[in-house]
Parts: C-alpha cells; sequence; structure tokens
C-alpha cells in the first residue's frame, strides 16, 4: 500500500512530572511561591523534574502499521495517552485525523459493575457509536469476543483473557481509521491473537492505521511497516522494523552504558534528528551497508553484547562456567556468520560422584524458542560415570543455519535426569547473513526460490 496522507502528526512531544521529596514539598511548592511572586521576590522549585518523554516527532501514515518498541521505562505508554487524549502533553503537540480506538490498558473504560453488554454498549458510544448501529453490531462483538454467557455477568468477573476478548472486540468494531493498542493482546491466547491480528490485518487493507507498543520482536517485524525505538524518552530510530528490532536487541541484551552509546552511534554516524519518514530510507542504507554489513564480513567478538539476562541455577553437585563460542581457528566469537561451523565450548567440574552424566546445550531466540543444540553422550547411550573433582571440557560443533538476529545458549549437566547445574542465557551471540538468500525466520532451511 502506498502511503502519503498522515493520520498521527507528533511534533517535539513531551511530558514533565513533578517528583516531589515529601508531602511538605508539595504543600511548599502549592503555597511559597505565590507568596514570594507577589512580594515581588524570586523564588525556587521544590520537586525534581522527570521527563518521561522529550522532543519525540514522527508521523503515522494513512494505512501504515507503526511498531513502537523500547524497554521498560522508556515512555511507551505515555506516548500512546497522549496519542489517544488521555493524558496533556507538558509541551508539543498531537494531531489525529480520523476515529481513534485504542486498547491501553487491560480493561480501560469498563464499569466492573456492569455487564458485558451493558459495557459494549457504553464503550461503542463513547467510540462513536449511535444506538441504532451499536444494536446493529452488538452480534458480531459479541461472537468475536466469544465468551458466552458470561456477557451478561459483571465484568469485574472476567478473567484478563476475556477482558482482552471485550475489550479489542469493541475497538476493532467501531471500524477505527487510527487503532491504538498497547500490549493488551499479550493476555489472549493462541487462537485470539491469531483473530485479532486478522482483524488487523483488515482494518489495515481498508486504509486504516495502526500503532503497536510490543515487546515482541516478531509482532514487529511480522505485523509493521515501520518502527520506532524509544529509550529513556527519547526516539532514537524510525526505521525498517529488523533494522530496529537489530538495534533494539542490542539495547536489551547488553550493559548499562549501552542506550547512551547507541544514541550517540545512531546520532553521530547517521543523522542528528528523526522526524517522521525523513531520512529513514537513507539511514537504513547507511546502517545496513556501513555497519551490519562490515559485521558480516568482519565477524568477531562485540563486547558491548552481553548476557544480563543469564539465570544461573545452585550447584548441586557439579558447576558450569567458561561458555563460549569459538571460530575454526579457536578465536572466542559472539558474531557469527550464517552457514559456518563453530564450536559451543564449556567447562563442567564436579564436586561429587555420579554414574549417568549427560551434558547438553541448547540455543534460544530472544522471545525463548528452543531451537536446538546437542546432548553428549547421544540419547541412545548410557550416561558416564564421574568422581569427585573430576574437570572436562565439553565441545558441540555445529554449522550456523540460523537468520540474521540474536540468540542465547543454554547449558546443563544431569545425572539420572536430576540437574546438577544449569545456566539460563549463558551466552548471547548475533548471526549475520553475508550472502544472497530466499529464507526468513530464525531457522535457515536453504531454500531457493523459483519461478516457473
Amino acid at each position: 500500500m502506498s502511503y502519503d496522507r498522515p493520520v498521527i502528526q507528533i511534533s517535539n512531544l513531551g511530558k514533565c512530572y513533578k517528583i516531589y521529596s515529601s508531602s511538605r514539598d508539595r504543600l511548599k511548592q502549592v503555597v511559597i511561591p505565590r507568596i514570594l511572586n507577589t512580594a515581588g521576590y524570586s523564588t525556587k522549585k521544590y520537586y525534581r523534574e522527570f521527563w518521561a518523554l522529550r522532543n519525540v516527532s514522527f508521523d503515522v501514515l494513512e494505512g501504515e502499521t507503526v511498531g513502537i518498541i523500547g524497554r521498560n521505562g522508556s515512555g511507551k505508554s505515555t506516548l500512546l495517552q497522549m496519542i489517544c487524549g488521555t493524558l496533556e502533553p507538558t509541551e508539543g503537540s498531537v494531531r489525529t485525523h480520523g476515529r481513534v480506538a485504542a486498547l491501553l490498558e487491560l480493561g480501560a473504560g469498563f464499569n466492573p459493575e456492569f455487564t458485558g453488554r451493558e459495557n459494549i454498549y457504553m464503550n461503542a458510544a463513547v467510540l462513536g457509536l449511535q444506538e441504532h448501529e451499536i444494536e446493529h453490531r452488538y452480534q458480531s462483538i459479541a461472537d468475536f469476543a466469544d465468551i458466552g454467557s458470561f456477557i451478561e455477568q459483571p465484568v469485574k468477573y472476567y478473567s484478563s483473557g476475556m477482558y482482552a476478548r471485550l475489550a479489542f472486540a469493541v475497538a476493532v468494531s467501531v471500524d477505527p481509521k487510527i487503532l491504538v493498542v498497547d500490549e493488551a493482546l499479550a493476555v489472549g491466547d493462541e487462537a485470539f491473537q491469531r483473530k485479532c491480528f486478522a482483524r488487523m490485518e483488515e482494518i489495515k487493507r481498508a486504509g486504516g492505521s495502526i500503532l503497536l507498543v510490543t515487546h515482541s520482536s516478531n509482532n514487529v517485524t511480522s505485523l509493521c511497516d515501520r518502527a520506532i525505538l524509544l529509550s529513556n524518552g527519547k526516539c532514537l530510530l524510525s526505521d525498517k522494523p529488523k533494522m530496529v528490532i537489530a538495534l533494539y536487541q542490542k539495547l536489551v541484551n547488553g550493559n548499562e552504558k549501552i542506550p547512551g552509546l547507541l544514541a550517540k552511534e545512531i546520532e553521530e554516524r547517521y543523522i542528528s534528528t528523526i522526524t517522521g519518514n525523513e531520512g529513514a530510507e537513507q539511514l537504513s542504507d547507511n546502517i545496513s551497508k556501513d555497519h551490519l554489513l562490515t559485521n558480516k564480513i568482519n565477524p568477531g567478538f562485540d563486547s558491548n553484547l552481553s548476557n544480563s539476562s543469564a539465570i544461573i541455577y545452585d550447584e548441586m553437585g557439579a558447576v558450569i562456567s567458561n561458555v563460549m563460542i569459538l571460530d575454526p581457528d579457536g578465536i572466542k566469537v559472539n558474531q557469527l556468520v550464517n552457514g559456518e561451523r563453530y564450536r559451543i565450548t564449556y567447562r563442567v567440574k564436579f564436586l561429587e560422584t555420579f554414574s549417568s552424566v549427560r551434558m547438553n546445550c541448547m540455543i534460544r531466540t530472544v522471545i525463548g524458542q528452543e531451537l536446538g543444540g546437542g546432548t553428549y553422550p547421544s540419547r541412545l547411550e548410557p550416561g558416564i560415570a564421574f568422581n569427585a573433582g573430576d574437570q572436562l571440557t565439553i565441545i558441540y560443533d555445529f554449522e550456523c543455519n540460523l537468520g540474521d538476529g540474536t540468540y542465547f545458549i543454554n547449558c546443563g549437566v544431569l545425572d539420572s535426569g536430576h540437574v546438577l547445574h544449569r545456566i539460563i542465557d549463558a551466552f548471547s551471540f548475533k548471526v549475520f547473513n553475508d550472502k544472497a538468500s530466499y529464507s526468513n525466520g530464525a531457522v535457515d532451511f536453504k531454500v531457493v526460490s523459483t519461478l516457473q
């Protein structure tokens, strides 16, 4: 679809909150400045400013689906509330063109004492439907929500899934020009989410625009035409979804210095200001050619890619250490090239004697999907005996048949099925593909595409 007309225009948007150290300072701020100003004296502030969002500018075009992504506390929900008009900005402006339907939080706008039916009528009326229109659409709303007889019960008795079903059913029933969704679909089951995504596609085909806040990288890359990365209340990047997700993963998997370094890198090397789509195409070309391609040609070790999400189990008779990936020359790497061979290795020290030991590793995606791994000995062979004090290095040779993205390694040592030691997200790494490929997704199946 061709996008040309903006339906959301955001210019230099900012939201500041006053943070008081005590209720006494809050009272001082109300009383003292007024007295001093009346007497002609200058005064001070008894609060500190916290900018949840500042200097954010972008447009959302007609028919466009835009994903808003960022770590917790980056300002995503604050941004959506100002777009929907439930929160006043401190500075800047928001302009929307067309009917806006929003799912800002679970059950927002529902009266817990009203039944599902009554809340449908109330919320649809708030969204601009006349009573006869609501009556005409009621059955389709109830069918989409699919909560059965609970539709006649007060919503205070609903589960989180029922809330989500009813809220989404009402929001999409009004044929919105702009649909705003803030993580509300995360509580739904898989079948419900598929139904929601299908309805969102219908809205998009009809020329509607969708603003989607999510922590799901897959949803951003599969549903969105563009993505915006927020960090510490600022817009770091507005670009193609895969480009934004790559930097988002670097942001969430790095150390505490990464947000500042990443912002500086984007600002200094690519653009000084990101507004709407201006410069987005050039930015995408610059990053892919200048930054990502360099990593593909020169794979190695990126010290900024940490495993801050690692979960280390208690030691129950064994200790895992020195988890790493080695290239064919025995050099430690965490930037891998698709199609090349590598080694996952780690050390194991046994604190006690065991008779049936197995060691394994597993490669996972950033959302926890287990893609595959290795075990030693094989599942057809018996476990191995080790004595207290024994140490060894386990090596798993593998070919990197993964798509572009960030991945994690889990490691474990077991005896007769009992976990002796395990580390979740023990080592993180990235994969780059420096060859033309017809494959997409997490696993590269070496697809060959042809026309007949």
